[in-house]
């Protein structure tokens, strides 16, 4: 530990950001660099804890307390601390194959697992990951490692989110012949076309791509396996098959009139937007546009801050986020939330920053359950309809929500983003390879093992575990490469 009493002598600062008046006329990052000495600060307030619990990824009461790839934070931390940085860039990759993904996306549950969080505010983790990546590629020491030698042994992985690029770069390194197959006509799943441009940019997703594509591994785009590619041809081409197909199938508002023109999946309102952004700057009007309209994006989770900084840049009319929870407290409650679990408080993101400059109050409207949907006489809604709930718990815990008499309430809204997350993959490919799959439709394979009911066929990801986090699915994606390099070989000598 390089600086014994920075915990004391320095407070918490994360990474800058933009003004958020400014940064909503533009497409650029909202963030800023941190500078380097700011970084060694951040670094020198981690302390050096007899048992560290940042860097342990785990579940508790359902909720991700530390990091799930075991990153060596405390390790890294004071690395930056001393100037150490091509040391600390390489003690990150030890763990986490894209720091730059978690350091730009992940929510950090390592920060609410840090030690020094039980009474002060915690290290700066992500800002500090962040800041090491960058200067990584900046300095130019970001350079392709390509393997050795080659096995002979080919995989194919389905999909190219950070799970499945996590898995081609692990059994790339093994020596395998890896193809990668994405269906869109951009690689990186969702980190490309679920997570906007502002927050993380494409072109941090294709530095990365461009990477592992000069280290040996095969990108095939516009290829759906199970239509493009058939899984007869699957099976006699490659020795191995790793599903990192996400899961993209979504919940619907349990609302009347939902098939209301005007009423759209996020994902669906993200994806369009990213992609007229980068094919032509908006230019070809292929998207779904917020302008001058009432917005209501019902969802408080991410991908709803996301439509939100979406919409506010498209010049949306007004704008309100639904949040069907209370509104949370400031601190977190040591009773019911006791560290070192995900701190579950009040949190003002981007989005919600962006658009109280905007209208001049913060969006979201709590506890609130949309009843129906009304439209015009040209089928476009126009109105929303609400009641306030309150939330219990019945014996056997399951959740019980009970309207409010008198809270009822009509918004107006010419467009509604429904952001409630997924329920499970796309059945189609699970289907045609015969995988078998649990209750919720995900694929039924063993953490850990990350096999599948079908010999030679892997799953990880947002596919095997549900709708998860960016970190949980490099992990998945590591593990997964692990155990397909111990079948294809007989032993695997892959973390």
């Amino acid at each position: 530990m390089g600086k014994a009493t920075g915990f004391m002598e320095y407070t918490r600062q994360t990474i800058p950001e933009r003004d958020p008046q400014e940064r909503t006329k533009d497409w650029d990052q909202y963030a800023l660099p941190m500078s380097d000495e700011e970084a060694r600060k951040q670094g020198a307030r981690c302390m050096d804890c007899g048992v560290p619990t940042c860097h342990t990824g785990m579940e508790l009461n359902g909720v991700t307390t530390g990091c799930p790839v075991y990153h060596y934070i405390p390790d890294w931390n004071d690395m930056v601390y001393r100037g150490q940085w091509k040391e600390a860039l390489d003690k990150e990759h030890e763990q986490n194959n894209f720091p730059e993904f978690t350091g730009f996306a992940c929510p950090a549950p390592c920060e609410g697992a840090c030690v020094l969080g039980i009474n002060e505010p915690p290290v700066a983790i992500r800002s500090v990951e962040k800041s090491i990546i960058e200067k990584g590629f900046a300095e130019g020491w970001m350079e392709p490692k390509p393997p050795k030698q080659r096995t002979g042994k080919r995989v194919a992985v389905v999909g190219s989110g950070p799970a499945g690029l996590a898995a081609a770069d692990q059994l790339n390194k093994a020596g395998h012949n890896v193809t990668v197959f994405e269906r869109d006509d951009r690689l990186g799943g969702l980190l490309t076309y679920g997570i906007p441009e502002m927050k993380l940019p494409f072109s941090i997703v294709m530095r990365r791509v461009n990477l592992l594509e000069q280290e040996g591994i095969d990108f095939v785009t516009n290829t759906e396996v199970g239509k493009d590619v058939s899984v007869e041809q699957l099976k006699s081409d490659f020795d191995s098959t790793i599903l990192c197909g996400g899961a993209t199938v979504h919940r619907d508002v349990p609302a009347e009139n939902t098939a209301l023109k005007g009423i759209h999946y996020a994902m669906d309102f993200l994806h369009a937007n990213t992609k007229s952004l980068l094919d032509s700057d908006l230019e070809d009007g292929n998207y779904i546009s917020a302008k001058d309209k009432n917005v209501l994006v019902i969802g408080g989770g991410d991908t709803g801050t996301d439509c939100l900084a979406t919409s506010v840049r498209h010049n949306c009319k007004s704008l309100v986020q639904f949040d069907i929870y209370d509104k949370k407290g400031d601190v977190r409650d040591m009773m019911a939330n006791p560290w070192p679990q995900y701190p579950v408080i009040h949190r003002v993101e981007y989005g919600q920053k962006e658009a109280e400059s905007v209208f001049g109050d913060d969006p979201r409207a709590y506890a609130v359950m949309t009843k129906k949907f009304v439209g015009d006489e040209h089928g476009h809604v126009k109105e929303a309809h609400t009641v306030n709930v309150s939330l219990r718990y019945d014996e056997e815990g399951n959740k019980i929500r009970e309207e409010i008499p008198g809270t009822e309430k009509v918004w107006p809204v010419d467009l509604v983003l429904v952001a409630i997350g997924f329920k499970g993959p796309d059945q189609g490919l699970i289907e045609q390879l015969d995988v078998e799959t649990r209750p919720n439709s995900t694929v039924r394979s063993e953490y850990g093992k990350f096999t599948t009911s079908v010999e030679g066929v892997f799953a990880a990801g947002d596919m095997r575990r549900g709708q998860s986090l960016i970190v949980w699915a490099i992990n998945e994606g590591r593990g997964a490469a692990r155990e397909c390099d111990r079948f294809l070989m007989g032993h695997t000598q892959l973390p």
